[in-house]
């Protein structure tokens, strides 16, 4: 039975530079990275090495500690560095392409014809498996768990997000393909979310062998955790499985085609960007040739991801394995004075949930803000700022520090294994103490799995 949500609590930031509803092709990327870090907590072994030739779906490496979690190759080429980090942790596998992208012949198969068992060896033979993501701990999922259900959010609330609607508009069979692959996998629901007050694409309100959901309100109502929260809450000892709306059609597309196409559409985005657009890419690609000649200035940041959850690239770097979007703001290193763009300044500009600055007068105006913090980490105090934005049944500022001094009973009691670290992402956004909250929790998750799970 469908189930529509209304949230009282959350936050909408309106920035510049929201993706026009375009989709446009660019010139073949001249390298791919597929990166590990992009999966929290994995240990690559690697298969490849160094001038190796590859097709798209040859296995690069696989999960030392789960070897059937494969990890292949988006496009053919060959394998032209290894970078690696601290410890010699490696951080990026490249792959120069070839001028033709040849594939390994995967089988092409039908879902709705094939076992619960015969499903899963298939995602897992095939490099299709990274896709499925489980709730505790925000990880990969273990293919020897049973989860009690599948989630799929059909839109995202975070700022200049991709409309899920626009870019997913036609690919009705595919997406359609992956949700009877997902259905296998589960005896619980496979639920399937959509944004209520809109239309959404037939692509969603088609899909078959699903329960049909809608949440009204502000960010963050497209996120997976706080629908789960809402519409299946997580005990102690359930398993719930996640997936992005774009990668079940990914997940259909191979199935049905036998070839390991990751094609994915890519919103770029941000007050900094000249034109901002979707653009039809490859997961794994260098942002250099969708970026060229489209970005103002050169003191920028470029994030793969949104503001609030993405991850800090370098101009020349790589699309992350999950990122739909690549937001560009102006980096925000430069000196203000204090009377005019400081804190002694009128803020015209700035960004206020709590009426520091007449710009809360008007809350949906489009701004362009920078990365500044405007003021430093303090004392970690009680203001209830947090409470406001954060739409869990939930005390978020009391997990927060019971992470922060290690007390795992008192993390159970308060809600760990309900979220993820994209869900404080608002709080830390708000916060008057400048705590980097999204990284506490990563790491109270982390400290459940070893000792609790």
């Amino acid at each position: 039975m469908s189930k529509t949500i209304k949230l009282r609590k959350g936050l909408d930031i309106a920035l510049k530079g929201e993706a026009d509803k375009v989709k446009s092709n660019v010139d073949a990327p001249a390298s791919f990275a597929i990166k590990p870090p992009d999966f929290h907590g994995l240990t690559p072994k690697m298969v490849v090495k160094v001038g190796d030739k590859v097709k798209a779906g040859s296995v690069i490496f696989y999960n030392k500690y789960k070897e059937e979690i494969q990890f292949r190759s988006p496009v053919s080429g060959e394998v032209s560095e290894i970078v690696r980090g601290a410890k010699r942790r490696i951080l990026e596998v490249r792959i120069t392409p070839d001028s033709e992208n040849q594939f390994e012949d995967l089988g092409a198969v039908k879902a709705d014809s094939m076992s619960s068992d015969e499903v899963k060896a298939y995602l897992l033979k095939n490099g299709l498996w990274p896709f499925l993501k489980m709730r505790p701990i925000d990880v990969i999922a273990n293919p020897e768990d049973k989860p009690k259900a599948i989630f799929i959010s059909a839109f995202d609330t975070a700022p200049l997000a991709p409309d899920y609607d626009f870019v997913l508009h036609g690919e009705n069979e595919a997406f359609q393909a992956g949700i009877d692959a997902l259905t296998k996998l589960t005896e619980g629901k496979v639920h399937l979310t959509t944004r209520g007050g809109v239309s959404a694409d037939s692509c969603f309100t088609g899909a078959k062998g699903v329960q049909q959901n809608t949440v009204f309100g502000k960010h963050p109502a497209g996120n997976v955790g706080t629908q789960i929260h809402h519409i299946d809450p997580i005990n102690k000892g359930e398993i719930v499985w996640t997936i992005n709306a774009q990668d079940v059609a990914i997940i259909g597309r191979v199935m049905t085609s036998g070839q390991f196409d990751l094609s994915k559409v890519v919103a770029v985005t941000g007050s900094e960007v000249k034109n901002p657009k979707y653009v039809k890419t490859i997961v794994g690609s260098s942002i250099s040739n969708i970026m060229e000649n489209n970005v103002e200035g050169d003191n920028v940041r470029y994030i793969s991801g949104n503001v609030l959850t993405g991850d800090k690239i370098p101009a020349d770097g790589y699309l992350g394995y999950y990122s739909s979007q690549i937001t560009v703001i102006p980096e925000g290193n430069e000196p203000k004075f204090m009377v005019t763009k400081g804190w002694m300044g009128p803020g015209a500009g700035k960004f206020s949930i709590n009426r520091s600055y007449f710009s809360w007068l008007a809350p949906n105006k489009k701004r362009s803000l920078d990365t500044n913090l405007n003021g430093e980490v303090r004392a970690f105090v009680v203001t209830g700022e947090m409470e406001k934005v954060f739409p869990f049944d939930i005390l978020p500022m009391q997990l927060v520090k019971s992470v922060m001094y290690n007390d795992l009973d008192l993390m159970e009691n308060l809600g760990i294994y309900e979220v993820a670290p994209e869900d404080f992402a608002l709080c830390e956004f708000v916060c008057t103490s400048k705590i980097e909250i999204q990284d506490i929790i990563r790491n109270g998750l982390d400290e459940v799995h070893r000792e609790c799970m």
